[in-house]
């Protein structure tokens, strides 16, 4: 017997184009194969992103703050993210090893736009690129040289759907300690965790 497709499920491209429509052409046209200057205004301002990678153990998606312009733009082809200290899992950089393709979601806070730049990353630990990228008298442990590929603005309308930045009290999620304490069977101390937490990432910040 062979195996039918659940009848509700897209799994082809003809289908998914009739179910979405013509791409506009501004949607088209907002695409570039370089660093235009405009875009290039925009990563200056934003403190925060998501780095995507792909490797044989699976994808991966972590987040890269530091003040606004984390992201150096080195030429109209090229980034420079540092690699500030963290957990040491170093997940995406195990990625980049095997598959230098990496994608880039750029925020900046209050602003419903996002940036999403897609190119190839490769590892440097050269000693003038980690000097020009120290943070408060601390280089980075290395820095991700991104070749771009393609660069475009995302439109406001997920983050107006999220109301991402209107003002309102925190959702109530678990701690890091409470989240940690569930997943070890409280082999580790939640509470004790919690209250080492902001002196260790005061202290640890770079």
């Amino acid at each position: 017997m062979t195996g039918r497709a659940e009848p509700h499920t897209i799994d082809d491209l003809a289908s998914l184009q009739a179910l979405f429509g013509a791409v506009g052409d501004a949607s088209l046209r907002k695409e570039v194969a370089h660093l235009h200057p405009v875009y290039q205004r925009w990563i200056a301002a934003s403190p925060f992103a998501v780095l995507a990678t792909s490797g044989p153990d699976g994808l991966d998606a972590s987040p890269r703050g530091d003040p606004a312009g984390l992201v150096t733009v080195q030429d109209e082809h090229t980034l420079l993210l540092p690699e500030r200290a963290g957990n040491n899992r170093v997940d995406s950089l195990k990625n980049i090893l095997a598959d230098p393709r990496v994608a880039l979601l750029f925020l900046v806070p209050g602003v419903g736009e996002t940036l999403r730049v897609n190119g190839r990353a490769r590892i440097s630990v050269a000693p003038d690129l980690l000097q020009r990228l120290a943070m408060d008298g601390k280089p980075p442990r290395c820095v991700l040289v991104i070749t771009v590929e393609t660069v475009f603005f995302q439109c406001a309308r997920a983050m107006k759907r999220a109301r991402l930045w209107e003002p309102g009290a925190p959702a109530p999620v678990p701690s890091a300690g409470d989240m940690l304490a569930a997943l070890t069977r409280n082999a580790i101390d939640g509470a004790a965790y919690d209250r080492a937490l902001p002196a260790r990432q005061r202290d640890t910040l770079y």
